[in-house]
């Protein structure tokens, strides 16, 4: 019979690509995720899995048992949601992934709202970009993540992920007062072809979003300064080290004296936010309420 922990160490080296990287996700050591698909591939009596000089690959049989193991996994989240409503599971810890103006914007306001609703369930957010907390969530280090979309980001169909569409926001034009371009009512981003640009690190979702939108106005954006943190971007432009696009909410609170804030010209470029838990987890009596929690607090 094939063992269940066994099968979410499969997925991990799927995910992961290595056994040592699906270790450290696992909080286990290399050795113990190579015995265990090793026991795995004893008890299928296939080989799963190929080692080679860029990582591990799953075999033929591997990728059979995968697709497979996720709707397993899924179905057995859903039996502990059901054991969890059975025994009233009104009470308890769920840990929330967050970058940090969801954090601002949805998750803090739904924290708020189960503290009237559904005093027994405890929220711990943890601080982590778009494009980690994804993971986070396959490898049961957190139960929901609140993330972006992303190039590369598992689909919202993915058989390992459930997604809750929470609010989408446009990003403006963020560029010094002294620019060309300043009293501008919209911003043409194909006029700032030849600018010196600051943003995001790759990796980033948002990254992906501002590359995607100068790639759709023609041209490449000439990277000068990175930054993870929208202050520090805002900054940077407000001493004329560039321009950059930042999403609107981020803007909030910030000091723009020395920045000049406009829409963009045409067709916005657009950060979609999401909730995410296991597939099967979703009903379970404790995500249940802080997803709503969350679709609740979200701006329309």
């Amino acid at each position: 019979m094939i063992e269940a922990r066994r099968l979410h160490i499969l997925r991990a080296v799927a995910d992961h690509r290595t056994v040592t990287a699906a270790a450290a996700a696992l909080y286990l050591t290399p050795s113990a995720v190579s015995q265990q698909l090793a026991a795995l591939e004893q008890e299928t009596g296939h080989r799963l899995v190929e080692r080679g000089a860029k990582g591990v690959r799953l075999t033929p049989a591997g990728e059979i048992l995968l697709n497979h193991t996720n709707a397993v996994l899924a179905q057995l989240e859903r039996a502990e949601a059901e054991l969890a409503a059975y025994s009233s599971g009104a009470a308890g810890t769920v840990t929330v992934a967050s970058f940090a103006t969801g954090i601002a914007l949805v998750v803090a306001p739904a924290v708020a709202r189960l503290a009237e609703s559904a005093p027994g369930i405890r929220i711990r957010v943890q601080d982590a970009e778009g494009d980690a907390s994804l993971p986070m969530v396959l490898d049961r280090q957190v139960d929901v993540a609140v993330a972006v979309e992303y190039r590369g980001a598992p689909p919202a169909d993915d058989p390992r992920l459930a997604h809750v569409p929470l609010y989408a926001e446009p990003f403006d034009a963020v560029v010094p007062v002294t620019h060309r371009l300043a009293d501008a009512a919209e911003v043409p981003l194909a006029e700032l072809a030849k600018d010196s640009w600051i943003g995001p690190y790759p990796g980033n979702p948002c990254h992906d979003v501002v590359v995607l939108a100068c790639e759709n106005a023609g041209f490449q954006p000439r990277m000068e300064h990175s930054s993870d943190d929208f202050r520090a971007v805002v900054a940077l432009a407000s001493a004329d080290a560039g321009v950059a696009l930042v999403p609107r909410s981020a803007l909030r609170g910030m000091d723009l004296a020395g920045v000049v804030v406009r829409p963009v010209d045409g067709t916005a470029p657009t950060r979609r936010v999401f909730a995410a838990v296991r597939r099967g987890a979703e009903e379970h009596p404790l995500i249940r309420p802080v997803l709503d929690a969350l679709s609740a607090a979200a701006p329309v």
